[in-house]
């Protein structure tokens, strides 16, 4: 009998009737006479049951051999059961081994993170990994449909850069030939040119930051999505930002409630993430933290403590605006009536989580730029073309950069960044 392929995911539409899944064993128990085969395909998990008295001796013996993380086609009818996670088994009636898996280092015992990270590659298959990255793709694709659906077009900047606007010491660095190039810490400067030709860009891409921090928001390779809009100002930046961290958040919400159920995520908070989003000048953020007994004064920028302390203040993001000039970048317009501020806001996430959108309107004056230029003792060669943005139709600009780690941690509820990424690069792992 020739019967269609099938995931575990599409199970719900063949109650009753006999289907053929490619899978994996996650697990297995026995009791005698019945064997419970927990069975993975990457869309899903479920339980298929053995009955000795109801297979031929082939197939039991077939289910007895499998050991964890063997690979094998499964035959069976869907049968509908309340009590199991996804809401129905399989009464298997078949069972074609593929690959008896050799002994498996990952067992359901507790292991060290070291152990976990050195197999990163067989711990994606867990199912709380497996969790965090349907969680991953759900923010990504939610990402592209907001900004696609709000006349955005996606630009790709370079990845090897011939220097740092914002300075080297956190660069990574490579010869390009016989030139020195970097690996590109943001897209922004590039999304800036975009933005004159096209109105309203993003560009969406690996970053990459030499940092020797060793904290649990800190990777040394992550993704940025940096949208930069032409004729925004400051406020209607703030607008585009709260609008588009609750669309992701809510389109989580929709579509992997299953896979925040198997993180233990509490939904609710997530489901109060709606926009307008609280605001705070940087002036109070630091009288609340005065009150609060940090040791901390006008001028300082904001640390993780800091950002902690202002999030519980609230039950959603919260919005620091208006930062010292001098704690942030050198491209950031300064308020008009107000030259020590910036127009500037890093939105906070709640839960400690801490910032996860720094964003500003930026200079559009070419005197003020070139100033900053020699203030920051940047040498104009290799940026020269970012100065000339501001002389061929300069207009007010906003935009904003979502480091995807970050957020992906927020949203999960996860301990470290490390979990959010498949493959995270740390200050000592570059393996696997």
């Amino acid at each position: 009998m020739s019967m269609e392929p099938c995931t575990i995911r599409e199970v719900s539409r063949h109650t009753g009737e006999t289907v053929r899944i490619g899978c994996w064993l996650h697990n297995k128990r026995s009791s005698g006479k019945i064997q419970f085969l927990q069975l993975r395909d990457g869309t899903g998990f479920i339980q298929g049951v053995v009955v000795k008295s109801e297979v031929g001796e082939d197939v039991w013996e077939a289910a007895s051999k499998l050991t964890q993380e063997s690979s094998l086609y499964v035959t069976g009818v869907v049968r509908e059961d309340a009590r199991s996670p996804g809401g129905y088994e399989l009464s298997v009636t078949g069972v074609e081994i593929i690959q008896l898996s050799a002994a498996y280092p990952i067992t359901p015992k507790e292991h060290g993170v070291d152990f976990l990270m050195d197999h990163r590659h067989l711990w994606l298959r867990s199912p709380r990994q497996r969790a965090i990255m349907v969680v991953r793709a759900q923010l990504i694709r939610a990402i592209q449909q907001f900004l696609d659906g709000e006349g955005f077009y996606l630009v790709d900047p370079p990845i090897l850069t011939p220097s740092s606007c914002e300075g080297t010491t956190n660069l990574f660095h490579t010869k390009y030939f016989d030139e020195d190039a970097y690996l590109t810490q943001s897209g922004q400067l590039y999304m800036e040119a975009a933005a004159m030709a096209l109105g309203k860009v993003y560009s969406f891409g690996p970053t990459f930051r030499a940092e020797k921090s060793k904290t649990r928001r800190h990777l040394i390779e992550f993704w940025m999505v940096e949208p930069e809009m032409a004729f925004v100002d400051h406020e209607a930046n703030l607008r585009v930002q709260e609008r588009f961290v609750s669309h992701i958040v809510q389109s989580v919400v929709t579509h992997c409630r299953r896979e925040l159920e198997t993180l233990g995520r509490d939904i609710s908070k997530l489901e109060n993430v709606q926009a307008p989003f609280p605001r705070m000048t940087y002036d109070d953020a630091i009288k609340l933290l005065q009150e609060k007994g940090y040791e901390i004064a006008w001028g300082e920028d904001l640390g993780a403590p800091h950002e902690t302390e202002i999030a519980k203040q609230f039950d959603k993001p919260v919005f620091v605006t208006h930062y010292p000039t001098s704690v942030k970048a050198f491209y950031m317009k300064p308020q008009p009536d107000r030259p020590e501020v910036v127009l500037c806001a890093d939105l906070i996430a709640p839960e400690g989580y801490g910032e996860i959108i720094g964003g500003s309107q930026r200079i559009d004056d070419p005197e003020l730029l070139e100033q900053r230029f020699q203030e920051h003792g940047l040498g104009d060669e290799a940026y020269r073309w970012y100065l000339d943005l501001r002389k061929y139709g300069s207009v007010p600009h906003s935009g904003f950069g979502l480091g995807l780690e970050r957020t992906v941690a927020w949203v999960c509820g996860l301990e470290h960044v490390r979990e959010a990424i498949p493959f995270p690069r740390l200050l000592y792992r570059l393996y696997p």
